[in-house]
């Protein structure tokens, strides 16, 4: 499956942002869509993804209630609302599909989007 992600850019505290992944190739029911986060010298951290259902979902704790998956009705693009934005927030956001229900450890995602940067000013 191919993912290609969108919708990064320049936003001030407090402010919002929708990113954008949208999946091709091989898609299928079994793939779980989700998204990751790298801060500039920190490692990829899990931020939200679907669960068994394709329907249900879960996050990072500490950004529960602030980010929003979503996914259209085919569920071939699926996006992440992030709102309040906090500086701490800047990182270059992935997209990823496994085919494991529920985790959230990065190395069990298979295939990854080539990344959209969102920077927060403070």
């Amino acid at each position: 499956v191919q993912l290609q992600a969108s919708g990064g850019g320049l936003v001030q505290a407090g402010g919002s942002l929708r990113l954008s992944c949208a999946a091709s190739g091989r898609t299928s029911r079994t793939y779980r869509l989700g998204w990751f986060r790298q801060a500039p010298g920190r490692e990829r951290e899990f931020v939200a993804a679907f669960s068994w259902s394709g329907r249900g979902t879960f996050y990072a704790d500490s950004l529960k209630g602030r980010f929003t998956i979503s996914r259209d009705n085919a569920g071939n693009t699926v996006y992440l609302q992030m709102n309040s934005l906090k500086p701490e927030d800047t990182a270059v956001y992935y997209c990823a599909a496994t085919e494991i229900t529920g985790t959230r450890r990065s190395e069990d995602f298979g295939s990854w989007g080539q990344g959209t940067l969102v920077t927060v000013s403070s």
